[in-house]
């Protein structure tokens, strides 16, 4: 028999407290949450106190120590530090420890390479994997990476060096080619759906807050919805009718994360644009999570840096049927605050009305009579909107109704 199964790898998890230690296990506590998403198996905490991280080792000589005796006592492959390592910072450690050393962002990135099915996500997240390892291309330092003269600089001197770096940035370049292509089209999409006045909501919450669950119960998408961190990240566009007859899409979106790695955000900026463009957000809010305050904080931070402003919101706090530690749920940011159940449907005919509600602020009013022959502005009329009353008459038919503004 030959053994075909791959083994799991055991890390010790590094982090730094600043100065709120609670904040600093707690993210170290979501850390361990990425690594068991990515397969691997968390044997430690280790936290150190520290306003700033060591230039050189992230951690400061005395605890390298520390945290090698502990890597060879737990017999653990590697560390993951919580932070993004700068090159130095991880080849120093990798020299010292003699082990494998993981940041938060390339455990995210493997995460993400794992998760995209889509072409376009595919592309995104290896151009962001190669973003990444660009900037941590380096070698014996800027004297061998060019022609000169001088001890050390004759010879092959970094060729492959070099040849790496320009493979990549090729790479890059191919890729960046081919992402505005699908970026093009992705605005061609959107610009077609603006021209047909049926409202887009996007839904948008941290990583596992429940946002794919509800757009399933709400409009039988079928996509898929883990308790994972990241269980999908292509976004999917689904319609679905309100209590009033008006049509809306929903739009699900990648969700976020503390310390979401920038190269990441530049990626996906064309995914993530499409909470810029909807006319209304649905904030998905994981009510039974206990630090659900920052993590309502990070969304609406990584909102503002992706350019979102001025879209009214309505925040769910799901979860609900889940015992709560606070049972006081608000959020200043939103314009409605609803306690909904995704996976069980509770509250859902709430959230249809709150939405059919601000439709009907972006809606006119018109009292018209329209020629017989003016059928096809008719369609248009009882398709995008709520028709009050509808009265045939010798000189044409009379529509009472209220219809999207762009559609006036």
């Amino acid at each position: 028999m030959i053994e075909t199964l791959e083994k799991q790898e055991k890390y010790i998890l590094v982090g730094l407290a600043r100065e709120d230690q609670e904040e600093a296990i707690a993210s170290l506590m979501e850390l361990e949450e990425l690594a068991e998403t990515a397969g691997a198996q968390s044997l430690e905490l280790f936290l150190q106190s520290r306003e700033q991280p060591h230039p050189a080792t992230y951690l400061g000589s005395g605890r390298v120590e520390e945290l090698k005796e502990r890597l060879a006592l737990l017999q653990a492959d590697g560390i993951i530090c919580d932070d993004e390592l700068s090159p130095a910072q991880m080849r120093n450690l990798g020299d010292l420890l003699d082990t494998k050393v993981l940041d938060r962002s390339l455990l995210i990135l493997d995460i993400f390479a794992g998760r995209a099915k889509t072409r376009e996500g595919k592309i995104q997240v290896e151009l962001a994997q190669l973003r990444y390892r660009a900037s941590r291309l380096t070698g014996a330092g800027m004297s061998l990476s060019r022609l000169g003269g001088g001890i050390g600089t004759r010879g092959p001197g970094e060729s492959k060096l070099e040849t790496d770096r320009r493979a990549i940035h090729r790479r890059i370049s191919a890729l960046k080619a081919q992402l505005a292509e699908l970026t093009a089209h992705r605005a061609q999409q959107r610009e077609k759906r603006r021209s047909n006045p049926v409202p887009v909501a996007a839904i948008v919450g941290y990583t596992n807050a429940g946002k794919s669950t509800l757009l399933n119960t709400l409009t039988g998408a079928g996509i898929l919805a883990e308790d994972k961190l990241f269980a999908t990240l292509d976004p999917t566009t689904r319609g679905m009718s309100l209590p009033g007859g008006e049509e809306i899409l929903l739009t699900d979106t990648v969700g976020f994360i503390r310390k979401l790695p920038h190269h990441l955000i530049e990626a996906f900026k064309s995914t993530l644009e499409e909470a810029c463009y909807a006319d209304i957000l649905l904030h998905v809010v994981d009510a039974s999570a206990p630090r659900r305050r920052q993590q309502m904080d990070t969304v609406y931070e990584t909102l503002r840096e992706i350019g979102v402003k001025d879209q009214p919101v309505i925040t769910l706090f799901n979860k609900c049927d889940k015992p709560l530690e606070d049972s006081l749920l608000y959020d200043k940011n939103a314009r409605e605050a609803l306690r909904i159940s995704a996976l069980k449907g509770e509250g859902l005919e709430e959230l249809k009305s709150c939405l059919s509600g601000i439709l009907q602020e972006r809606r006119m009013y018109i009292d018209r009579v329209f020629a017989y022959t003016e059928a096809a502005a008719l369609g248009r009329i009882r398709k995008y909107g709520t028709v009050i009353k509808e009265e045939y008459t010798p000189e044409g038919i009379r529509i009472q109704a209220y219809v999207p503004r762009e559609l006036v």
